[in-house]
């Protein structure tokens, strides 16, 4: 097994890599940290870099934040709407965020508030037939831009690291 330094090294760019030196979560670390932090920042820099990469193609593409997609996701999984209180824990943000970019995107008619149907005094939030159209596009274009980033992992370690994240999500519920 290699040392984790020149590992992290060559997966960052490192001289030598054949390409440009990047700095992210990892680069403070050594072989001498403990196992359990080098692998958190390890996934967690994996995830930065796909995430800012879908951030940046969502901006260009469509004209649209990662927060609004997300939100307009939330939506898309219920058609007849979610409260603003259920769409702040869902996407694990504030009711102030929420309430922003459900305004923003209320001015654009990709969603509307309705009154709920369960509780009269309450309002639910859900796509507009445009907003249904504009999510399809984007959700299916998403998913092409995630194989594409991913491509170059083997069908065989995609499934092992899904069963290995399967287990310690499983494990931290437990202990979380």
């Amino acid at each position: 097994m290699q040392d984790f330094d020149e590992g992290a090294q060559r997966a960052e760019g490192a001289p030598g890599a054949g390409n440009k030196a990047e700095l992210d979560l990892e680069s403070r670390l050594t072989s001498e940290h403990h196992q359990s932090l080098r692998l958190w920042l390890r996934m967690l820099s994996c995830t930065t870099r796909i995430e800012n990469e879908v951030r940046s193609r969502l901006r260009t593409t469509f004209g649209i934040t990662l927060p609004r997609f997300d939100l307009m996701a939330q939506l898309e999984r219920f058609p007849d709407g979610l409260r603003m209180g259920e769409l702040s824990k869902r996407m694990m943000v504030t009711g102030g965020n929420v309430t922003g970019i459900t305004d923003q995107l209320e001015r654009e008619a990709l969603v509307m508030r309705v009154q709920d149907a369960k509780d009269r005094r309450a309002s639910a939030v859900k796509l507009t037939p445009a907003g249904k159209a504009a999510f399809a596009e984007m959700a299916a274009t998403h998913e092409r831009w995630i194989e594409e980033m991913l491509a170059d992992v083997p069908s065989e370690d995609k499934a092992i690291m899904i069963e290995l994240l399967s287990t310690m999500k499983h494990k931290l519920r437990a202990s979380i």
